[in-house]
């Protein structure tokens, strides 16, 4: 997703891209920086219990898809330990794309994790590993953790990221899925209103694989209400659709899906990039989108935005 920095606007973006494409006309050429999310389905390089190491033409494919992309700042669930997250940044750099700034976070799953690839130096970082809520009497960790950096795109201008991956649909005994994921969904939203509440125009991206669609608890949750509700910029493919919807509130009919379920034969938008109301005024609604490429499922069971 890009976006597009606004002169004199010491602090706060121009224009956001999905890729999210921001435009800022800091540097004596045009300036814009292009923001990326991607759930890499399990990119492990060695197996762990009860998953296998991404084999080395599913992980090629993921870094093409990448490269096709040409992110400034990448944002990516399901990578494996640090050294996974280490391996990825050097097959980028190999292909010609040095992304030198790395975030790597964890929770209570010890095999994926989430992670941030930045050619931009992170001015902060505060991570979120042990995060708790109390579902029905128990306490539970969010499972994943949550990355959180400020990005100093250029002297005088930083934007907050966060990137997250939701509590999946799959059942387990300790607790109902849907319940934990809102829970999940909440922690993440509390940290967005802390940066906010110091800063109500503070420019904020959130953004990953947040496992559930735009109606259900979790993502409402997530998306907020009033003056601190995030937008939606929800990319699409880039086919020609251009049709209004159908109905006022409604979404249009160009095709957003970013996953695939195959038990269900099913495909679904479950992954987001949120933006504040702040970051919202540099974003470059034209320049967002969904890829879509030949064998994309290749790489992973998501698509990249």
């Amino acid at each position: 997703m890009p976006f597009r920095l606004r002169a004199g606007c010491p602090g706060r973006a121009l224009a956001p891209l999905i890729a999210l494409f921001l435009t800022a006309g800091l540097l004596a050429a045009q300036e814009t920086f292009r923001l990326a999310t991607y759930n890499l389905e399990n990119y492990l390089l060695t197996p762990v219990e009860g998953r296998v190491a991404k084999p080395e033409t599913a992980r090629s494919k993921v870094h093409e898809n990448i490269m096709a992309l040409q992110p400034d700042v990448l944002a990516v669930q399901e990578i494996g330990g640090a050294d996974a997250l280490a391996a990825l940044q050097a097959a980028l750099r190999s292909g010609g794309l040095d992304l030198p700034h790395a975030e790597h976070v964890g929770g209570s799953d010890p095999h994926i994790s989430v992670g941030i690839l930045s050619r931009f130096p992170f001015a902060a970082r505060h991570p979120h590993t042990n995060d708790a809520y109390l579902l029905n009497g128990r306490r539970f960790r969010s499972s994943r953790g949550f990355a959180e950096v400020e990005i100093e795109v250029r002297p005088g201008y930083r934007f907050t990221l966060f990137t997250a991956h939701l509590k999946s649909k799959r059942t387990v005994a300790q607790a109902d899925q849907s319940e934990m994921r809102e829970q999940e969904a909440r922690l993440l939203r509390r940290h967005v209103d802390a940066v906010l509440a110091r800063d109500p125009k503070a420019n904020i991206v959130v953004c990953g694989d947040f496992n559930d669609t735009k109606d259900a608890p979790s993502t409402r949750a997530l998306l907020g209400r009033g003056n601190t509700a995030l937008v939606d910029t929800r990319p699409a493919e880039r086919n020609g659709d251009n049709l209004p919807p159908d109905r006022p509130g409604w979404d249009p009919r160009n095709i957003a899906w970013t996953h695939f379920y195959g038990k269900e034969d099913s495909y679904s938008r479950i992954d987001y990039m949120l933006v504040s109301r702040g970051m919202a005024r540099e974003w470059l609604a034209g320049e967002t989108y969904v890829l879509a490429v030949p064998n994309w499922g290749a790489a992973s069971d998501h698509r990249p935005l």
